[in-house]
């Protein structure tokens, strides 16, 4: 069984590892696709000024911009499970997790970047900055993962999926062939979206305590602050309507 889940606008600065290069992700074989949008990225990036940066990366300090405007060819890098920052990823507490249970999420958690495509939550990213939705000239970056990547993450992925992604990041990638549980969260009868982040984390964290290796054995445990409804049923998919409690 493995685990979707979308990445974070923020993230943390800094790291050790090495930059940009093939050994840092997991389909390696791919990596000249990833390196195809890459480069794309740093070329568009080097020829805007400041401001255009500003709109493009929707940054209003200046300084920020500043900051991403560099090329990331030389930049360290870190776990993408470490890279990122913000309510769902603040719900994981990673770094507080033993080391079998950071194992757990290491090897089963696929994110899905903007800039980089599908990605293992231990393979290594540098800092960078690519705005959801934003564009870039001559190539649709979502579809380009989409029909480049899908067959390999079908193989990937296997039979059981827990799919934690916000449904933007289906434009990277459909499921078509596993089973799979999604997830909605209500509160007070309304469907929630900010809380949605925190506890698709929490979710994350739970199937790491646990240890949880398939399907079967989740819908066989309870989650603290979470009660399930109801479970609405469509092909492949299981969407558990969960209730904040």
């Amino acid at each position: 069984m493995k685990i979707l889940l979308a990445p974070a606008e923020t993230k943390n600065s800094g790291g050790k590892e090495a930059s940009f290069n093939k050994g840092n992700f997991f389909l390696e074989e791919l990596f000249s696709k990833r390196e195809e949008v890459f480069n794309k990225y740093e070329e568009f990036i080097s020829k805007l000024s400041i401001e255009e940066l500003s709109k493009w990366f929707g940054l209003k300090k200046l300084d920020e911009v500043e900051k991403y405007k560099h090329s990331l060819k030389n930049k360290p890098t870190m776990k993408a499970i470490q890279r990122y920052n913000g309510v769902a990823f603040d719900a994981i507490e990673y770094n507080s997790l033993n080391s079998k249970e950071q194992n757990y999420i290491d090897n089963n958690v696929i994110l899905f970047s903007n800039l980089f495509g599908p990605i293992k939550a231990d393979d290594l990213i540098p800092d960078y900055k690519y705005k959801q939705g934003a564009k870039l000239p001559n190539i649709n970056v979502e579809k380009f993962y989409q029909d480049n990547f899908t067959e390999s993450l079908d193989n990937y992925l296997g039979d059981e999926i827990i799919d934690l992604r916000a449904g933007y990041y289906e434009k990277f990638y459909k499921i078509k062939k596993a089973n799979v549980l999604t997830f909605k969260f209500i509160k007070d009868g309304k469907v929630v979206s900010h809380w949605a982040k925190h506890y698709r984390g929490a979710l994350l964290k739970h199937l790491a305590v646990n240890n949880i290796e398939t399907i079967a054995q989740f819908m066989a445990t309870n989650i603290k602050g979470l009660k399930l409804i109801e479970i609405q049923e469509k092909k492949n998919i299981k969407l558990l309507i969960m209730e904040i409690e």
